[in-house]
């Protein structure tokens, strides 16, 4: 597999786990010169991205894919809905609203109280 081939991060997992093979004496896969070595200063890391650019890393990647489906998709079927279900529907969305109002009013008497009072302040 070429390296443009990997993800950045397939590549990032690749390049640390070769490494830490290095730092713990792992022979190399590739001849580098001794000058090269000290130019990069006996880095594991940089050891292993040569390796990696270079090809002779023996590792791979297995890419699963999802398994195909041979069936069809089946079409949702409209369902018609009753004018008398719609009702129903509403009915139940309106006591809903209610449940709603009155836990509000239980939840905050003060608001009531405030609002009574406006309304006899607006009369006079």
């Amino acid at each position: 597999m070429a390296q443009e081939e990997f993800t950045k991060y397939e590549k990032a997992r690749i390049l640390g786990a070769r490494a830490l093979q290095i730092a713990m004496n792992a022979p190399l896969l590739i001849k580098i010169k001794p000058e090269d070595l000290e130019k990069i200063r006996y880095n594991a890391l940089k050891i292993a991205e040569i390796e990696l650019d270079s090809g002779v890393l023996p590792i791979s990647i297995k890419k699963p894919f999802p398994q195909k489906k041979e069936e069809k998709l089946k079409r949702a079927k409209e369902a018609k809905v009753s004018d008398e279900k719609l009702e129903e529907l509403e009915a139940q969305e309106e006591q809903e609203i209610v449940k709603e109002g009155e836990i509000m009013k239980l939840a905050n008497p003060e608001d009531e109280m405030e609002e009574g009072e406006e309304k006899a302040e607006e009369g006079e």
